[in-house]
C-alpha cells in the first residue's frame, strides 16, 4: 500500500498507534486531489429518488435539516445563511468514488459502510457534534477549518433536528487545503467550517451498537429456530384467583424457552447475513440483454469481471454471504479464488473453477450483482 495516504505511516502501524485510540491529521494524504464530483453534479445526485441526500441550514441561530431528494431549484434557491448538502454512498454512483473507498482496505470490508460527500457554502457545516463511528475525511474543492475535541460533556442542544454538541470546546483546529486528511475515532467531538466554498469526501465504518445487533439476531434466529412441545397442565391445580398467572405456568414457559440455542457457527453465519445486507434503498439492475453463459465466460475472459458497486461479499471460514445471503456450501478448490474476489472484488480469470460455481457465477451477472468487461 502507498503510505502516503496514512502520512508515511504502514498500515500496521496505524491500526495500532491510532485506530479508535486518537486523532490523526495528514497533509496531502491525496496529492492533486480535487474530489470526484462538481458541485452540480453533486446536485443532481441529492435530486435522485434512489439516493439518500441532507440540506442543514444555521439560520437566525437555529439549525434546520430536511432529507431528499430535493428538486433542483431547491438547492440552487439562493440564501443568505450558511448551508450545508450531504450525500450518502457516492460509491454507488461514480467508480472512482469507489475505487479511493477500497484503498482503506486495511480496515475489513465488514466494516466499511460508504463514502458520503458534502458540499458548503462559506460558515456552513452541521454544527459541533460527535460519531458512533470511524470517520476519514478527505478534503476535496477549498478549504475548511476544523475543530477537534475529546469531548466528555455529551449534552445535546435540546430541539435540535441533529446531535450538536451545547457546550463544544475544541482542544486543537487546524485549516484543512485539498488532499488532506483527518481521521476521527468515534466520540471524538469535531466541527468543520467551509472557509469559502468548500467539498469534502467522508469514508465511514459501521459501528452498530449492541442492541441493534440483539435485534437482528433475534429476528434472525426467529426465522430459523424451532422448538418441539406444546404447553400441557394436566396436573393444574385450583387457583384462588383465575386472574393469575400461577407460578407452576411462569416455571414451565421458563423451561420451554430455555431450549432456545446458539453457537458461534449461528453468530458467524448471522453476520455474513446481516453485515453484507444492502441498503434499503439499493436496488439492482439485472443486464437489459444478457448474455447466454457461453457468451458470459468469454467476455469474462476478455475483459474480466468485478462486483456491482452496491455488491456486499463477506467470508467467515469456509463460509461466503453475499448480498445478505448465505451461500451454500461451495467447492473447497474455490473457496481461494471466492476469497480473492471477495477481497479485490475483481477477478482476470475464470480458470480453474468448478462447474457448480461458474452456474452460480452466472447468476449473479443476471441478478445485477456482478459485469463483465471490468476486471
Amino acid at each position: 500500500m502507498d503510505t502516503t495516504l496514512l502520512g508515511g505511516l504502514s498500515p500496521a502501524q496505524f491500526l495500532e498507534e491510532y485506530w479508535q485510540k486518537k486523532p490523526l491529521l495528514v497533509r496531502g494524504a491525496v496529492p492533486g486531489f480535487s474530489g470526484f464530483v462538481t458541485p452540480d453534479a453533486m446536485m443532481d445526485l441529492a435530486s435522485r429518488d434512489d439516493g439518500e441526500a441532507r440540506l442543514v441550514e444555521f439560520k437566525d441561530g437555529v439549525w434546520h435539516a430536511r432529507h431528499g431528494p430535493f428538486k433542483p431549484k431547491e438547492l440552487a434557491k439562493k440564501r443568505k445563511h450558511p448551508w450545508a448538502v450531504l450525500v450518502q454512498g457516492l460509491d454507488m454512483y461514480v467508480p472512482e468514488a469507489e475505487a479511493f473507498m477500497r484503498r482503506f482496505n486495511f480496515i475489513p470490508w465488514a466494516r466499511l459502510d460508504d463514502l458520503m460527500v458534502s458540499y458548503a457554502v462559506d460558515q456552513g457545516g452541521v454544527g459541533p457534534h460527535f460519531d458512533d463511528y470511524d470517520v476519514f475525511i478527505v478534503q476535496g474543492l477549498g478549504r475548511r477549518l476544523w475543530q477537534i475535541g475529546p469531548q466528555e460533556d455529551k449534552t445535546l442542544v435540546e430541539g435540535a433536528p441533529l446531535k450538536i454538541l451545547k457546550n463544544f470546546k475544541p482542544a486543537e483546529e487546524w485549516i484543512v487545503e485539498p488532499g488532506d486528511m483527518l481521521y476521527l475515532p468515534p466520540h471524538w467531538a469535531h466541527n468543520g467550517i467551509a472557509l469559502g466554498e468548500c467539498m469534502n469526501y467522508s469514508v465511514g465504518f459501521r459501528s452498530p451498537n449492541a442492541q441493534e445487533l440483539a435485534d437482528e439476531f433475534l429476528s434472525y434466529l426467529q426465522e430459523r429456530i424451532e422448538i418441539p412441545g406444546l404447553y400441557a397442565d394436566p396436573d393444574l391445580k385450583l387457583q384462588a384467583h383465575p386472574g393469575e398467572i400461577g407460578d407452576a405456568m411462569v416455571a414451565q414457559v421458563a423451561d420451554m424457552l430455555s431450549k432456545i440455542r446458539w453457537d458461534q457457527d449461528d453468530v458467524r453465519n448471522f453476520l455474513g447475513c446481516y453485515l453484507s445486507e444492502p441498503k434499503p434503498r439499493i436496488y439492482f439492475s439485472p443486464p437489459e440483454e444478457p448474455l447466454s453463459r457461453k457468451r458470459f465466460l468469454s467476455a469474462w475472459k476478455k475483459g474480466g469481471l468485478a462486483l456491482d458497486p452496491r455488491t456486499q461479499m463477506l467470508f467467515s471460514r469456509e463460509r461466503f454471504f453475499l448480498n445478505g445471503d448465505s451461500l451454500e456450501e461451495l467447492s473447497g478448490e474455490d473457496e481461494e479464488t471466492l476469497r480473492r474476489l471477495t477481497d479485490e472484488r475483481r477477478l482476470a480469470s475464470a480458470e480453474g473453477l468448478g462447474e457448480d460455481t461458474l452456474d452460480l457465477i452466472y447468476e449473479w451477472y443476471l441478478d445485477g450483482f456482478l459485469h463483465v468487461g471490468r476486471g
